[in-house]
């Protein structure tokens, strides 16, 4: 309200922001009526509120009929402010979208269309690769089928070429090295997807490997150059000799590549053989000494050839393997030798032949002794014929397949170890 319209209402009372309406109800109850009467009279209090109210409601009606007009030129402006802002937004809307549609023209279709050209030459360039990759497996096929013919197989084995075997397992490794480069634009990416390289590699692939395998591990397994060993035609001239050590040298290369451990394992197969082979024999001759000198002399052919092949593997000095890196420059690799010695932790493969041997042979002549009857007995009796046969056994045997290593002094231990073996289980 204005100073010139005077009202009894107390606003204040009413704007306070404490203002509880229980406590005004009660006030004006207890301002018209003494507590203690009874019952209380609540019409002069209801009436005072509701001649409020109506004095409020009246004062309403009243400024609003002097300010409709003012409030109405109020809204009229407001909504003509309202109608320019549109009309400037729309103004501006529509140039956006002018700009975005020139935009979309000139940039964005381009862009998809630009983006579809992309997609198309990368889907071509992924094709072109896939396609060069398959070539090259194809080729490398090719030519490893043609390799594999050279090593030859059964009735051609006459015509084989053992250097072809070193050129096919390089094949082979180019072939699992390229399917083997299967990640992201590596040359070998999507090969495998294609039937031809998947057949490929399960089956002239596979194949090539087993024959390689195989073909390797008989080499080494028929590695023989002893001068002792009995053969038909004599005994083997230089030039066998030396196409024997070349066949056998391609036999190590070819399981090298395939698998270093491949070789490892073939060689130790190599010694197992021999010394399983030795122990049976010497064992039976024992048993039987008229046929101990033949057989001895059969176990030092074999520790001959493992003597040539101790030499061999000296000799042949390991490739650095395409799959495989090495340390310090293959340094600790430098010969093929150097890991077998390792692994049989010896010095020495004629010195691990003759221990091993006399660590079996040990248990057999004491079952022999334990057995008693006339084998013991005869072995007792003539234990210094087999003493001297045992130790001139090693000695020949410790030569090399020209003589080499033949100094006795040098193999004194081994031949008393093996001695020991034998004449050690007799007893006095």
């Amino acid at each position: 309200m204005t100073d010139s319209e005077p009202s009894y209402i107390d606003y204040e009372t009413f704007l306070d922001p404490n203002f509880s309406p229980t406590s005004f109800a009660n006030s004006l109850v207890l301002a018209t009526n003494n507590p203690s009467d009874t019952p209380l009279d609540l019409s002069t209090p209801l009436s005072r509120v509701l001649f409020d109210v109506q004095e409020v409601d009246t004062h309403i009606h009243t400024l609003t009929t002097k300010s409709a007009l003012p409030l109405l030129n109020y809204t009229k402006d407001q909504d003509d402010a309202g109608q320019r802002i549109v009309s400037e937004v729309e103004a501006q809307v529509a140039n956006l979208t002018d700009g975005y549609q020139r935009l979309e023209r000139e940039v964005i279709q381009r862009y998809e269309a630009a983006d579809e050209v992309r997609v198309a030459v990368e889907r071509l360039w992924q094709t072109v690769k896939i396609g060069r990759g398959v070539g090259r497996c194809l080729l490398l096929g090719r030519q490893l089928e043609a390799q594999m013919g050279e090593v030859g197989t059964g009735s051609a084995a006459k015509k084989e070429d053992h250097r072809a075997m070193i050129r096919a397992a390089n094949t082979l490794l180019t072939s699992r090295q390229l399917l083997a480069a299967s990640g992201p634009d590596e040359e070998g990416e999507h090969l495998l997807r294609i039937n031809l390289i998947s057949s490929l590699q399960s089956g002239l692939l596979a194949s090539s490997d087993s024959i390689l395998q195989n073909r390797g591990q008989q080499v080494i397994r028929e590695f023989s150059m002893s001068s002792l060993a009995p053969s038909p035609s004599g005994p083997a001239t230089y030039a066998q000799s030396e196409e024997t050590k070349a066949r056998t040298i391609s036999a190590l290369l070819t399981l090298h590549l395939l698998s270093p451990q491949l070789l490892l394992s073939a060689l130790q197969s190599y010694l197992r053989t021999s010394l399983t082979s030795s122990l049976a024999s010497i064992a039976r001759a024992l048993a039987n000494l008229p046929n101990l000198d033949r057989t001895l002399l059969e176990v030092s052919a074999r520790c001959q050839n493992i003597v040539a092949l101790e030499a061999l593997l000296e000799t042949v000095k390991a490739p650095s393997h395409p799959t495989k890196e090495t340390k310090n420059g293959g340094e600790e690799r430098s010969n093929f030798l150097r890991p077998l010695l390792a692994a049989l932790d010896t010095s020495s493969l004629p010195s691990y032949f003759w221990r091993s041997l006399a660590e079996g042979l040990a248990g057999r002549v004491s079952d022999l002794v334990a057995r008693g009857g006339v084998n013991a007995r005869s072995l007792r009796t003539q234990r210094d014929r087999v003493r001297e046969s045992i130790r001139d056994c090693v000695f020949k045997g410790s030569q090399g397949p020209g003589g080499a290593r033949g100094r006795a002094g040098a193999w004194e231990r081994e031949a008393a170890v093996m001695v020991g073996s034998v004449i050690g289980a007799l007893g006095r």
